[in-house]
């Protein structure tokens, strides 16, 4: 598995009363300031200022397709057996339960680490979008700050109305890659900070 981000083994400095309510929790999906969050590429004096991954909302369409998918066989497969002209050897319904759930198992695991794994994060240089897309593989985009030419926020719907997320999207200048931010928390604070940080470069009018 890929190391997209992972915290320092050995501090520094010993983490204040801030740094300690920064830490995140496994399945954090928004985090401004994070204490000890890395990540491969980072520059030495390079700071993270925002963590962000898809809305934990989004997992629940895959998360109840599972639950029925673990549901099924005691309940279809019996309907099944019955309507056949001849029974089935034990061995093969054995099989045929256990390639189930084995499939299952696997559909969970893909959809979990699709979204542990895509991650957004915007330093005090630049944003990045981490997308995990085969278990081996990632791909890696990025745009320096003062690259951004635009930056605007959709939420719309009733879920995202009430759990209070949408879609973030970066227009940059010449030929780096726009990015998008799908489905993240609070994208009118993530918008509010990367415009703070384009205002704070230097040079910056």
């Amino acid at each position: 598995m890929p190391t997209l981000y992972q915290a320092p083994t050995k501090p520094t400095k010993k983490p204040t009363k801030a740094d300690v309510s920064a830490r995140m929790s496994p399945l954090t999906a928004f985090a401004v300031n994070p204490y000890g969050v890395r990540f491969e590429t980072q520059e030495a004096d390079e700071q993270v200022i925002l963590f962000l991954r898809q809305h934990l909302i989004v997992n629940v369409p895959w998360i109840a397709l599972t639950i029925l998918f673990l549901l099924a066989p005691s309940i279809l497969f019996p309907l099944i057996l019955k309507s056949l002209p001849a029974p089935l050897p034990l061995g093969y319904v054995l099989v045929g339960t256990l390639s189930w759930y084995l499939v299952t198992v696997g559909f969970a695991l893909f959809n979990f680490l699709h979204w542990f794994f895509n991650i957004y994060i915007v330093t005090n240089e630049r944003v990045i979008d981490i997308d995990f897309q085969y278990l081996l593989f990632k791909r890696f985009s990025q745009a320096e700050l003062e690259r951004i030419q635009d930056i605007s926020y959709t939420a719309g719907g009733i879920f995202a109305t009430v759990f209070h997320y949408g879609n973030v999207y970066i227009q940059t200048a010449g030929e780096v890659p726009n990015l998008e931010f799908l489905a993240v928390p609070r994208p009118d604070k993530v918008v509010e900070k990367i415009r703070s940080l384009m205002e704070n470069l230097p040079g910056a009018i």
